[in-house]
């Protein structure tokens, strides 16, 4: 027997997820023709004031900008016929600084859509997709998304969560950043301690070129630099301090990483991994947030490591046990959660 109150319920939570959905293409042509930002300096417009400011066609921006009211992302006023970004929407859309700026996650939905061939087939032969081979940019999606995750967390929090961590920077260590491709985190850390030397390494090297470019440009080039490598063949050794952003859950041979990072280590060396946040259970991970990590686990995480020798396959919601069970068998004896946010977990492990 059907129960109508669930089965309404169902299709008012389908109308929500296709509405999210269509907005996808409409949020990213906003960005990308600069709408939000227009909106956060000037302040409310028509829509014939808004396509005369960004030189755009006034009847697609009417059309566009209805669609944005109706999903919230945009007020009206009707009296005034005038469109406007509040400050809470304007976190999200047009201050890149933001610690909830969601602009990469909208790219990297429009990559997880554009991958759905090469994953569909993975899922019929079981194979694998190479992060390279991914559908359009899919790696300056995922750095774009994980940017103010780094920006607002990483220099204030997460590196001070560390024992005595801090204060080595400061006076000079050598740090690796593994799997830091386009190089944001890198970057950050090497900006906030000069004295220390900073060398990323990532197994892709478009994003390793990306990473040059951005250092470069953000002034940092000093001491850090870029390498193509991968988290089992990276060259430096009597490391302070190694870290992996979002990666190892990504890696083909997570214990075999594990392990190579603990014969690069100091003996009073640390290495950080920053994971998205899970439970160790299905049943701990049923929300809104493991929804999305569920989704982009399966189209870019698992693909990725069934692509890589051994292909372990943890998968972005493999959860603090599992993560500690690979770190611990690479030879680490002190793991510990140092500290978290709603989208991550940050352990520390040392020898």
């Amino acid at each position: 027997m059907v129960d109508h109150g669930k089965l309404h319920q169902l299709i008012g939570q389908m109308l929500s997820d296709l509405g999210g959905a269509a907005s996808v293409p409409m949020v990213r042509i906003g960005d990308a023709l600069g709408l939000y930002k227009m909106l956060h300096v000037e302040g409310p417009m028509t829509s014939h004031q808004l396509a005369a400011k960004v030189g755009a066609s006034e009847r697609y921006i009417r059309e566009w900008a209805a669609h944005q009211a109706a999903s919230n992302y945009l007020s009206y006023d009707a009296d005034t016929g005038k469109f406007a970004l509040p400050e809470e929407q304007a976190m999200v859309f047009a201050i890149e600084g933001s610690p909830v700026y969601m602009m990469g996650g909208f790219d990297l939905m429009a990559a997880l859509m554009q991958n759905q061939d090469k994953v569909e087939s993975a899922f019929r032969s079981g194979g694998g997709v190479a992060w390279g081979d991914q559908a359009g940019c899919m790696f300056c999606a995922v750095a774009r998304f994980f940017r103010p995750g780094y920006d607002n967390n990483l220099i204030g929090s997460w590196l001070p969560a560390l024992a005595g961590v801090v204060d080595k920077l400061e006076r000079g260590a050598n740090v690796a950043d593994i799997g830091c491709g386009h190089g944001w985190s890198t970057a950050l850390m090497a900006q906030a301690f000069p004295r220390s030397q900073f060398v990323g390494y990532d197994f892709h090297p478009a994003s390793i070129d990306a990473a040059r470019a951005h250092a470069a440009a953000h002034g940092v080039a000093d001491n850090i630099r870029f390498e193509v490598g991968t988290a089992k063949d990276y060259a430096e050794t009597d490391l302070d301090l190694v870290t992996f952003f979002d990666c190892l859950h990504d890696m083909g041979d997570p214990v075999g990483a594990a392990a190579h990072v603990r014969s690069s280590l100091k003996p009073e060396g640390c290495w950080m991994i920053v994971e998205p946040m899970a439970g160790d259970s299905l049943e701990k991970n049923l929300n809104p947030v493991s929804r999305l990590f569920y989704a982009a686990s399966t189209m870019i995480c698992v693909p990725t490591s069934l692509s890589q020798e051994v292909g372990t396959a943890l998968g972005a919601q493999a959860g603090e046990a599992a993560l500690r069970r690979a770190i611990a068998a690479g030879g680490f004896t002190s793991i510990r959660r140092a500290t978290e946010t709603p989208f991550n977990m940050i352990l520390e492990a040392r020898p």
